[in-house]
Formats: C-alpha cells, sequence, structure tokens
C-alpha cells in the first residue's frame, strides 16, 4: 500500500524528509529550487538559496516537475532528484555533474532500469520535455529518446555508493521504516566516527 500522505512532510531525522533532501543538496552553491503542487507550503523552506515554484504543469508527474524546474533555473547543468531520497551520496551527485559537460542528460543506470530523479539535466531539455507535454505524454524515459544521454553504470555508481542506497526512495509505510531504521544507523555511524 502507498503512503497515503504528502512524503516530502514526513518526519524524518531532525525535521522533514524534503528538509533533509535539501540538506544534501545544500554542497552545491547555486540555487535550489523546490517544485511543488498547489496544495502544499513550502513558505517556511523560501529562502536565499531555495526558490519554491509551482509546477507549470500540474498534474503531469515528473516530466512537468522537471520542466518546471529547469524553466525557473539560471544554470545549464542541473541535478534533478525527488523529494523522497533521504541517502543522497554528494561524491556521486558530483560526478554525475562532472560527466554532464558534452550531454543533455546524466542519468545512472542497472541494466534497463534507470534513476531519471537521480540525474543531471541541460536547459536543453526543455524544448523537448514541452513537446512532450503538449502531445500529452508523461513517461519521461521517451525524452531519453529525444536527446543526447550519458548512462552511468553500476561499476562508477558502486565507486561512490557500493550498495546503490542514495536510489533508496519512500513509497509506503514499510519503506518508511526502513528509511528510519538506515538513518539510525547512519546517525550512530557518523558519531562512532568522530568520538
Amino acid at each position: 500500500m502507498r503512503l497515503g500522505r504528502d512524503k516530502a512532510f514526513e518526519p524524518f531525522g531532525k525535521g522533514i524528509l524534503v528538509e533533509r533532501v535539501l540538506s544534501r543538496l545544500s554542497l552545491f552553491k547555486s540555487d535550489i529550487i523546490l517544485v511543488k503542487n498547489h496544495k502544499q507550503d513550502f513558505t517556511h523552506l523560501d529562502s536565499q538559496n531555495i526558490k519554491v515554484v509551482e509546477d507549470i504543469y500540474p498534474e503531469k508527474g515528473p516530466l512537468g516537475g522537471i520542466y518546471t524546474g529547469l524553466s525557473f533555473s539560471q544554470t545549464q547543468k542541473n541535478v534533478v532528484v525527488a523529494c523522497d531520497m533521504p541517502f543522497l551520496n554528494t561524491g556521486l551527485l558530483v560526478y554525475l555533474v562532472q560527466q554532464s559537460e558534452e550531454h543533455d542528460i546524466v542519468v545512472p543506470c542497472e541494466n534497463d532500469h534507470f534513476e531519471p530523479l537521480h540525474a543531471v539535466y541541460s536547459k536543453r531539455c526543455v524544448g523537448p520535455i514541452k513537446e512532450l507535454l503538449d502531445k500529452g505524454e508523461k513517461q519521461l524515459i521517451r525524452l531519453f529518446k529525444m536527446v543526447d544521454v550519458r548512462y552511468v553504470r553500476p561499476g562508477e555508481i558502486e565507486r561512490f555508493d557500493p550498495h546503490h542506497i542514495s536510489f533508496f526512495n519512500i513509497n509506503n509505510e514499510e519503506d518508511l521504516k526502513r528509511a528510519r531504521l538506515l538513518d539510525n544507523l547512519e546517525s550512530e555511524l557518523t558519531g562512532f566516527i568522530e568520538d
């Protein structure tokens, strides 16, 4: 069963889930764009480096959200992640950005499974995404056939994240329990290393 409530506001660690994701992105010195739906209230997060914007294409899923974020972005290359991924690996994200120089999208993949909500997108994707959305298309994978994509393979990912925990996302109560357990273990390990 799905979580049945807005994951972004789920208590996690010392705050809420979306705050955890934002804290992992804070190493990037550029602005962070948080795309929201019309029901969400993130005014408490709107700050000097976090810009909260409403989805231009509501009800169009991740494709609409990515379009909105890229449209508001002032940078050519953009890290795109979901709000329910609490274990983002900053080393891996930096690596993805480094690989993006000549590509429109840099996306981790394993066999035929992609992580499109843990990827780097160029502003050059705005036109092709709009074309898809205007046709009523919601499938993000269609975009990959229209632009230049660099696929990051498991061996590359494992240099930074051996267990692929970066891609852990929360869809149901069981995922949430596992995430909180992993978070406690991570906190204990960090404390042990610092002591």
